[in-house]
């Protein structure tokens, strides 16, 4: 068993008896007649992810579906006349939750849906999965949906994808088209979802008004830097998120050219620490002549 692990079973106990139980679990916002922002409040920030629901004319979409800590489709049962189909932006834990709910579940095959890799809400664990070097709070909660929910039970539940995204599709309500962009980096498969009628861009984790993560598990910088570039250069006019509030144009080019800069930078001192490492073999190989 890992130190993590072991700390888990240690902690859970006292976690579980220390959350209060939530009233209600999601929060629902109806930003206009068409579009919904689902959050749930009582998850800490980390893993706090935006859910999306779409109304169209000719059918709905749900963008991403949250932790799955407890069930969202009766909700939207309860709330909204049609049963959505599910774009998943990414197979992360915070975004895929809920996915197992839904029949129709659309991703980009290099997301492994229907294997997703292990998640906690308990945080050295999660830390530990997912090669984070910050210490986590040891809940990853602020309350339970109800009095005999155990954190330490949390699994991410397999879905079983019904359609393959590809850079390019197009994603038609009737009266909305979203196209689908591949933009890895955060992670294979992360996509997003660009409606070019009116400049609107719903963007899963590939941005947000925060620190970009490029560090974990299937992440690749380089490939991050070449979307952020190909995305800077869309008329995109506002981003609804996978975390935090929405921004727009100016916001979206100023959080672009910041990772652009540092990556730059990273890349640079890269570089160098290979030309000092080269030439200091080349010395060595001539004292050894």
């Amino acid at each position: 068993m890992s130190d993590a692990a072991a700390e888990s079973g240690r902690m859970n106990t006292t976690i579980v008896e220390d959350l209060p139980v939530a009233p209600r679990w999601f929060r629902l916002t109806a930003l206009d007649e068409r579009t919904t922002l689902i959050e749930e409040p009582h998850v800490r920030g980390l893993l706090r992810a935006n859910i999306w629901h779409l109304r169209g004319r000719e059918g709905d979409l749900l963008i991403d579906c949250g932790l799955g800590v407890t069930t969202l489709a009766p909700l939207l049962r309860e709330r909204f006349d049609r049963e959505p189909a599910l774009v998943l932006t990414h197979g992360h834990l915070d975004h895929m939750g809920s996915a197992h709910e839904f029949s129709r579940v659309w991703a980009h095959p290099l997301e492994h849906v229907d294997s997703p890799a292990p998640g906690s809400l308990l945080g050295p664990v999660l830390a530990a999965q997912m090669g984070l070097r910050e210490t986590l709070p040891p809940a990853l909660l602020t309350a339970r949906p109800h009095s005999d929910y155990d954190l330490g039970n949390y699994r991410v539940q397999p879905a079983t994808p019904t359609r393959s995204l590809a850079d390019g599709d197009i994603l038609d309500l009737g009266d909305r088209r979203l196209t689908v962009l591949h933009l890895p980096g955060h992670s294979p498969g992360s996509i997003a979802l660009f409606d070019e009628h009116d400049g609107t861009l719903f963007s899963g984790d590939v941005i947000y008004d925060d620190v970009l993560l490029d560090s974990l598990p299937g992440s690749d910088p380089e490939q991050y830097a070449h979307s952020l570039r190909r995305l800077r250069s869309l008329p995109v006019r506002l981003v609804h998120a996978g975390h935090g509030r929405g921004f727009g144009q100016e916001r979206l080019h100023h959080l672009i050219d910041d990772y652009l800069r540092e990556h730059l930078d990273a890349t640079d001192e890269h570089r160098r620490g290979n030309e000092r490492d080269t030439s200091k073999s080349m010395r060595q190989g001539d004292h050894s002549r």
